[in-house]
């Protein structure tokens, strides 16, 4: 993950980022609050409220944003708030509350005010491109068009950098003001690791323990947005799937090879798509009534594709409201935060691509196996921002966590965030204890068919 690409540093000049953004106050010479507070419809025990913040945080660009906010309503619970963050980006927060405290971790509950929010640009409050949205989704790996991109891009207009990490990062703090706490705990879950991670960085001194949960690596860099650690990722994981009893065999991740190579590099996109998304219905990799990938791709590498063409159809095609997942959000915020083969957001565009090429040209076959190169640099994630406008930077910490206690949770089937990137964040943890879960995929917290990951949980935060 941390892997130097050759052309990191040929862009450094052209880009510079201007850090993190100061907490300001919606209200001017005011202390947040969370304003028309009622019961939220159908989660007995929670409260529904609106937190308003600055538009932009470092007051460049005027205006406010209202922020749906669900709490619990044991306000005086004993060991204080637990601010639990969603992933994405785009995934909204409040709808969740009454499932992760009252159906997951209810023994968590008990000690702790659950507080959630749909972060800025989602839930309620959703970014709309509707081109997009139509090709993408909630996937990071579906690739979109030029046209869908750009045209995104013109529907937020000056208003796409201010959905950058560091912008939702400020809006915890007035959150975490406006509740009325000087330390909260932070569980995040995905990309909710990544901003609970910065968040983290930020105000070391407002919290008092982290949980991370399928973990995003807080410091980006010009690999991870190529995904060469889930792309190389997949041979250790289905490898490990096909040596469980009865084994298969053979050898998957030679299979998958075999087929991306004989298929168009626009068909190992929704191959690697298709992996990704499966894992959410069967971390297994095998199971028939999921369509068993493992051996669609062996029957496929033998001349029969239709298995696989099957299960590509059906786990790359999707339907999604902005309300459930922004695709508006999720380019808006990786483009700002996330480092590039042409350095970052700042970049301009033209200068982008013979910057990608030089880095595909650079990159041996190692890198991406079983996948290809063609693979790795027409992936969603560097199409959606190979295109998107030259925009101020979000920042990029390099240091540690803070000293206070982390704990890490990830599956070691996990493909969407792979295990590689928890032991990567786990070393910059000076408190931070890694539990990795067997046999599970992605969202521990949300999706653990067991309990072992979550009674990890429990006694983190309970014992």
């Amino acid at each position: 993950m941390r892997s130097k690409l050759l052309t990191a540093g040929l862009v450094l000049a052209l880009t510079a980022a201007l850090g993190g953004v100061a907490t300001a106050d919606a209200r001017p010479g005011g202390r947040p609050t969370l304003t028309d507070p009622h019961p939220c419809p159908d989660k007995p025990g929670f409260t529904c409220s609106t937190l308003t913040v600055p538009l932009d945080h470092t007051g460049r660009v005027p205006g406010t944003l209202d922020l749906p906010v669900a709490t619990a309503d044991n306000v005086t619970a004993p060991k204080g708030v637990l601010l639990f963050l969603t992933g994405g980006p785009g995934q909204g927060g409040v709808g969740f509350i009454d499932r992760i405290a009252g159906r997951r971790l209810p023994e968590v509950a008990k000690d702790y005010r659950f507080v959630m929010l749909d972060q800025r640009g989602t839930g309620a409050g959703a970014l709309r491109c509707p081109g997009l949205q139509a090709q993408t989704g909630s996937s990071d790996i579906a690739t979109p068009t030029r046209d869908a991109v750009t045209e995104c891009a013109r529907i937020l207009g000056r208003t796409a950098p201010l959905y950058s990490t560091d912008q939702t990062v400020a809006d915890f703090d007035q959150l975490r003001q406006a509740l009325g706490v000087s330390k909260m705990v932070v569980d995040g879950v995905s990309y909710g690791s990544f901003t609970a991670a910065r968040y983290a960085i930020a105000h070391p001194g407002h919290v008092r323990k982290l949980v991370l949960d399928s973990v995003v690596p807080h410091h980006a860099t010009a690999s991870a947005s190529l995904y060469l650690t889930g792309l190389t990722a997949e041979a250790r994981v289905l490898r490990a799937a096909c040596s469980v009893a009865p084994a298969c065999g053979f050898d998957p991740a030679d299979d998958l090879a075999w087929v991306v190579r004989h298929r168009s590099p626009a068909d190992g996109v929704k191959i690697f798509d298709t992996i990704v998304n499966y894992e959410f219905s069967d971390p297994t990799y095998r199971d028939p009534t999921a369509g068993d990938v493992i051996g669609a791709l062996h029957t496929a590498r033998g001349g029969a594709p239709d298995r696989l063409d099957e299960l590509v159809q059906g786990y790359t095609t999707e339907d999604v409201e902005p309300a459930d997942f922004s695709a508006g959000l999720h380019a808006a915020t990786l483009c700002a935060d996330q480092r590039f083969p042409w350095g970052s957001s700042a970049t301009p565009v033209p200068v982008r691509q013979p910057l990608l090429s030089l880095t595909a040209r650079a990159l041996p076959p190692s890198a991406t196996w079983p996948y290809t190169t063609s693979v790795a640099t027409q992936q969603g994630f560097i199409q959606n921002c190979l295109w998107w406008p030259a925009e101020r930077v979000g920042s990029n910490p390099a240091s540690p966590l803070p000293n206070v206690p982390v704990l890490l949770l990830n599956g070691d089937r996990d493909l969407s965030t792979p295990l590689e990137w928890a032991r990567e964040e786990a070393a910059q943890a000076p408190q931070g204890k890694l539990v990795i879960v067997p046999g599970e995929s992605h969202s521990i917290q949300n999706r653990e068919r067991g309990h072992a990951g979550r009674d990890a949980v429990i006694s983190f935060l309970t014992g």
